[in-house]
């Protein structure tokens, strides 16, 4: 239970910083003009309303990202139930994008697709560590599926076999 507790943690800070630095990017191509007051949400509305859709792209790569990134490390870095962590990590995507949504209403309306992606690619990222356990689980076959007995593998391991006297 820790571990899985444990690795949402490390899959939410590790998929926010991939978010942060894709938004970074974005800031650094399409930087905020000076004097324009971010609280003030007809100023920022009329400021959003200017960008090019490009910028929008850049902001659902670095949402889509985050969950994608994030939900596979949690997957991966689990105990048990990868899907479970994977669409947790989705699921805290989806709240932050469905606030940005709401906080950039004069955003374009074609953005709002990425509110179901951020489940899917969640989603993927649980699917793929699923398959990937199941063929581990696959490749190493136990005992009982081998036939070996514990004393048939001691004798295989000796060095020092039996002679035979005639």
């Amino acid at each position: 239970m820790v571990r899985n507790v444990l690795a949402v943690i490390c899959g939410g800070i590790l998929g926010m910083a991939l978010n942060l630095g894709l938004i970074g990017l974005n800031m650094r191509f399409f930087p905020i003009p000076p004097g324009l007051d971010q609280n003030n949400p007809e100023d920022f509305n009329a400021y959003v309303s200017t960008l090019p859709a490009s910028a929008f792209i850049l902001v659902l790569a670095a949402h889509l990202g985050q969950s994608f990134v994030g939900g596979w490390i949690a997957a991966r870095l689990g105990a048990s139930r990868p899907m479970l962590l994977a669409m947790i990590i989705g699921i805290l995507t989806l709240t932050g994008a469905i606030i940005m949504t709401i906080m950039t209403p004069d955003g374009p309306a074609w953005l709002t697709v990425e509110l179901p992606l951020c489940l899917a690619v969640a989603w993927a990222a649980g699917r793929i560590e699923q398959k990937r356990r199941s063929a581990k689980d696959a490749a190493t076959p136990t005992d009982a599926e081998t036939g070996k007995a514990e004393t048939e593998k001691s004798e295989e391991a000796s060095p020092i076999r039996p002679t035979e006297d005639a």
